[in-house]
């Protein structure tokens, strides 16, 4: 009687232990580790349930949103093993970002603008998707892709340019490495600095600034800021000039966003929330709904080959909040 006492609680504890356990089938971990080969990805035990776990709850967030009648469909990518927090802490800007451009330097004409551009297609004007990594550096990937679309217009040289010295090198403007930054600042930076070197120079691995002024390649001679929230000034500029520089605020749905014209009625359109840094290649039209065409720095695994879609027209989460670009010193 005396071991009963002693050992129904202990049974008891398992019995609980074992009922609040999370259900998973074979097929729910065949899928899992068929992921994890996929990305390459290792844990150990312990992290493996829990990773196991929040892959099921974001595979069930995917499931039901396509299931609904959206714009835009999810699929599983290379951040289905985080939560919303975790890939906050690692890809997004955590500072809070000072868009101060209430009124831009950028001259509209006006118009009439064509119906679709796309900078991709008219010529050896933007370089490939990169990867930004676990850093919220995407503000030094959106610098240098409008950098080198600029530079590449102006010279008829693509360059591929060296977010790291900005991740380095960029802090006296305002700017954070890898907890985040403007690319408005940056172009102040690259134009005050006398030139950003070319990534082959100053590879993108994390160290001290390491810059060298004989090794520059590429020159800022003025910055052009948008005014704040003034989304038509953005089509003049990628229609008549080059590919446009924009921040937004990323919100959960969006770190699984697969192909479609990306809408949301969570995310907030002000400047103050504002949490990742892109870069606008051109903007197009579907089924009634304008669009603008975005280069993301998450590699070409996520998103349309590294791209994305967003809703035009309507501020969506933020994106005309502080756009801009660079004039090119050739």
């Amino acid at each position: 009687m005396k071991m009963n006492r002693l050992i129904l609680p202990v049974l008891f504890a398992v019995l609980y232990q074992v009922h609040t356990l999370p259900l998973h089938t074979e097929e729910d971990e065949y899928l899992f580790k068929s992921w994890m080969s996929q990305y390459n990805n290792k844990y150990e035990i312990n992290e493996y349930y829990q990773r196991l776990q929040t892959f099921l709850e974001n595979k069930k967030k995917i499931e039901r949103h396509n299931a609904g009648n959206h714009k835009f469909s999810m699929g599983l990518n290379q951040f289905s093993d985080m939560t919303f927090t975790e890939f906050k802490k690692s890809y997004l800007l955590t500072e809070p970002q000072n868009c101060s451009a209430t009124r831009g330097n950028h001259v509209s004409s006006n118009g009439p603008y064509p119906d679709m551009i796309d900078w991709r297609t008219k010529g050896h004007y933007v370089t490939d998707v990169k990867n930004q990594g676990a850093c919220g550096s995407c503000w030094t990937f959106s610098t240098t892709g409008c950098l080198e679309s600029v530079t590449a217009i102006a010279t008829g040289k693509l360059l591929q340019l060296a977010e790291q010295q900005l991740v380095d090198c960029a802090g006296a403007f305002d700017n954070h490495g890898c907890n985040g930054g403007l690319p408005s600042h940056a172009f102040e930076y690259i134009m005050y600095n006398k030139g950003l070197m070319t990534e082959q120079d100053y590879p993108y691995k994390q160290g001290e600034c390491r810059f060298k002024p004989e090794l520059a390649a590429a020159f800022v001679k003025d910055v052009v800021n948008i005014t704040k929230y003034d989304e038509m000034g953005m089509v003049d500029a990628v229609a008549r000039l080059n590919p446009v520089s924009l921040a937004y605020e990323v919100t959960s749905d969006f770190m699984h966003y697969r192909d479609g014209i990306y809408t949301s009625t969570k995310c907030h359109n002000t400047t103050d929330m504002v949490n990742h840094a892109v870069l606008a290649v051109g903007y197009a039209e579907q089924n009634g709904t304008p669009y603008w065409i975005v280069k993301n720095s998450w590699g070409t695994n996520w998103g349309i080959n590294g791209y994305f879609y967003i809703e035009r027209g309507k501020n969506m989460c933020g994106l005309a909040a502080c756009s801009s670009y660079p004039l090119p010193l050739v």
